[in-house]
């Protein structure tokens, strides 16, 4: 069933969903648990539990901003000058990001999606990506959330509708937050054996190993005034296949993790320096898994191409 969201530890206001400016509202329920998806970009608002506000999320009253609880489809992260090439042909993809001149965050986060199965303790979202400038292929997209008593996972399935094989990425946007005011004291752990550093642009230059730098968290260490907004590969994985980001805040034991599985080989870290709204910088931190590497267009780093007719599975999780 489709509920109106009711209210989490924000004042989320008493808007209809025809005035909401993510659109409709659809709110999960399973015990303590509480999630908030949404129409536009078929989003995760917010994700809470007896502890509290496990995602730095945003209000139904407010617009998405910080690309807070996106999927990005069909690449993630950034594409240098918006261009690709295929064969002898080349793309020009909008400007997303005028000022680096890149496209970011691929076409989909703004798009109006649709319910196709609603119950209370799950929904799956829908949207038919048609070709545009920039973009010749067709792609029917499916982003299915879902509680348990482990938590949240969201899987996010990719079908090529089309006729010709179609490059693909995929990437999520969840903003990991404990009852600690700022990230800063928070202890950190996350998977990755190798780190991007990268141009003024934001575009990666190289792939190179984590250790001894400041970019190492494979064991747990507090955050302090680290700046992140940084890729990872090479990513550590349980007997199960799976990859791990903790964050605990020490002064408590409180704590949360997120999962992603092996279709994510990709990971970034972003500790929210440059958001342009002051309050919300270090509140909480973005981690995003990744399907492909940034700018994979251009480098095939990552990339996957779909043939006409398959489709591209990734499941990530949140366990509070």
């Amino acid at each position: 069933m489709m509920k109106p969201s009711g209210p989490t530890s924000r004042t989320d206001g008493a808007l209809p969903d025809a005035e909401a400016p993510s659109g409709t509202q659809i709110e999960l329920r399973l015990g303590d648990q509480q999630a908030y998806v949404v129409e536009v970009g078929g989003a995760l608002r917010a994700y809470v539990t007896n502890a509290g506000d496990r995602l730095d999320g945003y209000g139904r009253a407010d617009r998405c901003t910080g690309a807070r609880g996106q999927t990005f489809i069909p690449w993630p992260n950034r594409l240098r000058h918006g261009r690709y090439r295929l064969g002898a042909t080349e793309h020009q993809l909008p400007l997303s990001e005028p000022a680096r001149q890149n496209a970011i965050h691929g076409l989909v986060r703004w798009a109006n999606w649709s319910p196709a199965e609603v119950a209370a303790d799950r929904a799956r979202m829908t949207y038919v990506l048609h070709p545009q400038p920039g973009w010749p292929f067709t792609l029917g997209l499916s982003i299915a959330y879902r509680l348990d008593s482990d938590g949240l996972s969201v899987t996010t399935t990719a079908t090529n509708l089309g006729s010709e094989p179609c490059p693909y990425g995929t990437g999520a946007h969840p903003y990991l937050r404990l009852r600690a005011p700022s990230i800063d004291q928070l202890q950190l752990q996350a998977p990755g054996s190798a780190w991007m550093p990268s141009d003024e642009h934001g575009i990666p230059t190289g792939l190179e190993p984590v250790d001894s730098t400041a970019y190492d968290f494979r064991r747990p260490r507090t955050i302090g005034s680290a700046t992140l907004d940084t890729a990872y590969g090479s990513l550590q994985r349980d007997h199960d296949g799976l990859a791990w980001v903790t964050l605990v805040d020490p002064a408590t034991g409180d704590g949360v993790k997120l999962w992603m599985d092996d279709a994510y080989p990709y990971l970034m870290l972003f500790s929210g320096d440059t958001l342009p709204q002051e309050d919300r910088r270090r509140r909480g931190l973005g981690v995003e898994p990744m399907s492909c590497a940034p700018n994979a267009l251009q480098s095939g780093h990552g990339l996957v191409v779909i043939e006409p007719g398959g489709l591209h599975t990734a499941r990530w999780g949140i366990r509070p």
